[in-house]
């Protein structure tokens, strides 16, 4: 087909990649403008702009839709599809109804469920064990367009964002092919979504991040695979952001029976290490941690040479 393709990050990447190598005719690319990246806050294009002037294809990069060099690349190019896949504007009509087939999104989940900025870290937060990728129709609505082709993926019970999102982003690509293939053949037709069904996840705040240890452990354990790698689950230790990447429930006390949530015991050198923390119904390992400034490190290097006194309690 020949296809103009709509998004930034590399969720968005790995589906244009997937397009190239099956020989589709990708005839534009509308990305974010560039942003301020890294420690010197350059100016940096996205990921899929990347691969784009890798690909030596003609990239718009509008800071709002409708636009008018994006209108001009529809008309010269006429594609009979429009793939859009975490692009991160809302598609208005014009666009929307342009090619003979629509713009077809490609969504990281199960939809209904899930609609939103943010599945991935929500299914984590809430401890799916299935989550999916699908492929719809696009409305004006936010992922509310007819459903086209989805399929599950199970979540491994210790598995974080960052692994879950790589797994997902390949699916979405292979998914994104026999999508587009069963439309040419029209053996793919649009279903109304199910809307009594839907689920709807906003963008994440820095509060979303907060370890709150009255929470139960399985709650601060889902918490803290959501945000890793990146941005991190976060508490406070004498006054500064402690970021945790990794953690694993207790399987005993570790002498905080009666202790009040937040407060830490004695590292354990079991299994690799673990600082063991009382939630609200027992206790949690914290086995990677970083302080401001610092790397991230193994429970058992940062008390090396930070010592922690059993009895401490996290903000």
């Amino acid at each position: 087909m020949r296809v103009v393709f709509m998004g930034t990050p590399e969720f968005a990447a790995v589906s244009l990649r997937s397009l190239l190598a099956a020989g589709h005719q990708v005839v534009g690319v509308v990305t974010q403008p560039d942003r301020p990246r890294g420690r010197g806050m350059k100016l940096s294009p996205s990921p899929v702009k990347q691969l784009a002037m890798e690909h030596n294809l003609p990239v718009v990069q509008p800071e709002r839709l409708p636009d008018a060099e994006v209108m001009v690349l529809l008309a010269e190019t006429r594609p009979e599809v429009i793939v859009v896949v975490a692009y991160g504007l809302k598609i208005p009509p014009v666009i929307l109804n342009y090619p003979p087939h629509g713009c077809v999104n490609v969504h990281a989940s199960l939809l209904p469920k899930y609609r939103g900025a943010s599945p991935i870290q929500a299914v984590l937060l809430n401890g799916e064990t299935i989550t999916g990728v699908t492929t719809m129709r696009m409305d004006e609505g936010w992922d509310t367009g007819d459903l086209l082709l989805s399929r599950q993926v199970p979540i491994d019970p210790d598995e974080n964002f960052g692994s879950l999102h790589d797994r997902l982003a390949v699916v979405g690509g292979e998914v994104l092919l026999e999508t587009l293939a069963g439309l040419a053949a029209g053996t793919v037709q649009p279903v109304p979504q199910n809307h009594a069904e839907a689920t709807y996840v906003p963008k994440l705040t820095e509060e979303d991040l907060v370890l709150v240890w009255t929470d139960s452990t399985m709650a601060l354990h889902n918490r803290i695979r959501a945000f890793s790698p990146v941005p991190g689950a976060r508490t406070f230790l004498h006054g500064e952001i402690l970021k945790v990447w990794a953690a694993r429930p207790g399987q005993g006390w570790y002498g905080l029976e009666g202790a009040r949530p937040g407060t830490i015991g004695a590292v354990t050198k079991e299994e690799g290490g673990g600082l063991p923390v009382r939630t609200g119904d027992g206790v949690l390992l914290l086995t990677e941690i970083q302080s401001p400034g610092k790397k991230r490190l193994p429970v058992l290097q940062f008390v090396a040479g930070n010592p922690l006194t059993p009895g401490i309690i996290l903000g």
